[in-house]
């Protein structure tokens, strides 16, 4: 590896760590009912951090009559924010080392984080029209600038994912100004999750790993396969959160409310855009309609548990012992804490490993994916 690519590696690297936590104590924020918190966006009751003392807590309480403070609440929901913000600047850096030596690409980068900052004061100033057409430029130059970037693919992936960013932080905007709209806050998770596994990607290719053994050739498909039903499996985690079906069946498992298969309405518990103006926190779902998505959710896991375990096979047949190994062990955690979640009654500790650890079976299947590719020679 280059002492060129060494800084930018390790960028990546601490990058995605730092990505790993985000969704971490986003999750925490999730699952402790502090996701509105804090009523507007990106401040939190008009202030930069939180109202901490009685005299700010009184005059948050007067400009939102509606959402009185929970100040062990509202830390969490702004920190988290700020966390993002940062990430969002980690994600700059490595996106401008990637088009740093290309005049045209390093403007329209530039260019781009300019116009996420200004739609931001836009939209607290109340330009919303305005603030939404700046966000739109700065998803799409860099999608764009990540099509025709004549670099090898990592760098590529590192422009593209300051456009997933910037997407995210949207969505986290939508979380709050929609009310936790399940649609939303799954895509949210989803968003975090991709980002995760984009810089993950990068760190992992920058840093060279891949090689040219046929073995690794042939088990690329099924690596990417792993990854698109692991994604499915993720977005169906989300729905479950969103709408408050974890615990749809009790403390029922393997069974629901008694039976293999409870009355269930998979057409109301699918929906996936409702009303606007609706609170949806706390959910809004009938139990037969939560237990649909709650069972939908089991059947996931089953499908991809054992896809990942015919997968891990294949991958000690194939050399890749101690990585299917990495694999068996993130599988085997995730469903015992999937189920602890059932029979516990979803406690805040077990919910949140549940989405770390999922963000770990995600990354050891990006990593395999990089394996299984050649190390690009391209600059």
């Amino acid at each position: 590896m280059s002492r060129s690519i060494a800084p930018a590696a390790r960028l990546a690297w601490f990058a995605a760590a730092f990505a790993l936590g985000v969704i971490v104590f986003g999750a925490f924020v999730r699952l402790s009912n502090a996701g509105l918190s804090c009523p507007d966006w990106p401040t939190c009751y008009g202030r930069i951090t939180w109202p901490d003392h009685h005299a700010a807590i009184a005059a948050a309480n007067a400009a939102f009559p509606g959402r009185p403070v929970e100040v062990h609440k509202a830390w969490r929901e702004q920190f988290h924010r700020m966390l993002a913000s940062g990430l969002g600047t980690l994600v700059l850096a490595l996106a401008l080392s990637a088009v740093w030596r290309r005049p045209r690409a390093r403007l329209t980068v530039i260019v781009a984080a300019v116009a996420a900052a200004a739609g931001v004061l836009l939209y607290v100033n109340g330009e919303r029209v305005f603030s939404s057409l700046l966000s739109v430029v700065a998803i799409g130059l860099p999608l764009i600038t990540a099509l025709w970037l004549p670099r090898a693919p990592a760098w590529r992936v590192a422009v593209l994912a300051f456009a997933v960013v910037v997407f995210q932080a949207m969505l986290g905007m939508w979380t709050v100004t929609l009310l936790l709209k399940p649609a939303v806050v799954m895509g949210h998770l989803l968003g975090g999750l991709t980002l995760f596994a984009l810089l993950s990607y990068v760190a992992l290719k920058l840093s060279g790993v891949g090689g040219d053994d046929p073995r690794r050739v042939e088990l690329r498909p099924w690596a990417i396969l792993a990854l698109v039903l692991l994604a499915g499996q993720i977005a169906l985690g989300g729905w479950t959160s969103s709408n408050y079906a974890a615990l749809a069946c009790g403390a029922d498992f393997p069974q629901c409310q008694g039976a293999w298969w409870p009355t269930m309405d998979f057409h109301q518990g699918f929906v996936l855009w409702r009303d606007i103006g609706v609170n949806y926190e706390g959910g809004v779902l009938d139990a037969a309609a939560r237990a649909a998505i709650q069972m939908a959710h089991r059947i996931g896991a089953l499908v991809v548990s054992l896809y990942l375990l015919w997968l891990a096979w294949r991958m000690r047949r194939d050399g890749f012992g101690g990585h299917a190994a990495l694999l068996l062990l993130a599988l085997a955690t995730q469903v015992a804490l999937g189920i602890g979640n059932v029979m516990l009654g979803l406690p805040l500790p077990v919910a949140t490993a549940h989405n770390a650890v999922a963000a770990l079976l995600l990354f050891t299947l990006v990593a395999l994916l990089a394996r299984t590719q050649r190390v690009a020679t391209a600059p």
